[in-house]
């Protein structure tokens, strides 16, 4: 239980078929929502903080809040770097404590993507921690809205090809991979185009835990269908994040309609509330629930 590496809680997903959701995190109450949620479910669970987020919380103040929670959870938790841009910042996650880092070279040609991945995985084997890295290019970024007709991009401008994904994987040895099959970052103002054969040409090739960016908004049959081909590990924030949004604007509002008197602590225990919620819901859509 407590503290885990992303290899070992992607094992069992691999093994039994199910998915474990992976939530970005910007703040403690997230933290407590996320873990309640998952020692309700009995579920395995990965917290995740992005270089992204940089700007809302420092980034050593944030890792040690997961790891010290991960520590005391009754569930296997695993902290995740997520979206790693800079060698810098990658290494600085291994050093806070995070048992798993993803190397974000995406944006790069393919041989360089490599180079630059292989060295993030030398000094990650030395210090016992996971590697994710990505091939193809999903667009726009965790928290935003996707630019209308991002989604509707040819498959073959971004998607990610099998057989460079099955050589990428054996070049670079890293634990998971995350893969464009037709998902984005953000809020869908389109329904995505995803492309179920490729997802399974993917995995077959890879035989390597496979990962969804983008994980926000598609519907049950479209995980359920994901897990059953290969996706083990699921970025979900976008809607967790705009679903609690709306939730705490609701309960603001009803309090106000009351004449109730609220204050900012009230907020924060609504919004664990509320993550616990959206995080127990979507657990149970990964088939991570009982895993534990």
């Amino acid at each position: 239980m407590s503290l885990v590496s992303l290899k070992e809680i992607m094992k069992d997903a691999r093994k039994k078929e199910y998915a474990v959701g992976a939530f970005n995190v910007v703040n403690l109450e997230m933290v407590r929502g996320i873990i309640a949620a998952a020692e309700q479910e009995k579920a395995p669970v990965i917290l995740e903080f992005a270089q992204v987020h940089f700007p809302l919380v420092p980034f050593e103040t944030i890792v040690n809040i997961m790891v010290e929670a991960a520590k005391k959870a009754k569930t296997p938790v695993c902290v995740h770097f997520d979206h790693g841009d800079t060698f810098e910042a990658i290494v600085q996650g291994m050093k806070y404590g995070c048992t798993s880092v993803m190397v974000d070279r995406s944006n790069l040609e393919f041989e360089e993507n490599i180079k630059q991945t292989k060295e993030i995985v030398k000094i990650a084997k030395v210090l016992g921690v996971s590697v994710e890295a990505e091939l193809g290019a999903l667009p726009a970024r965790e928290g935003t809205e996707v630019i209308e007709g991002e989604a509707q991009i040819k498959a073959g401008d971004l998607y990610t090809d099998p057989q460079k994904a099955k050589a990428y994987v054996e070049r670079t040895e890293i634990d998971a991979l995350a893969i464009a099959y037709g998902t984005v970052h953000g809020i869908y103002l389109k329904k995505p185009v995803i492309d179920f054969n490729r997802l399974a040409e993917i995995n077959k090739a890879a035989n390597i835990p496979l990962v969804m960016h983008g994980g926000s908004g598609l519907n049950e049959a479209e995980y359920k269908k994901s897990i059953e081909l290969g996706i083990n590990k699921i970025n979900y924030y976008s809607c967790l994040s705009n679903n609690v949004a709306i939730k705490i604007k609701a309960r603001l509002d009803e309090m106000q309609k009351l004449g109730k008197t609220y204050y900012y602590h009230d907020i924060n225990q609504w919004a664990i509330e509320f993550v616990k919620d959206e995080v127990s819901s979507v657990m149970r859509i990964f088939n991570s629930s009982g895993k534990a």
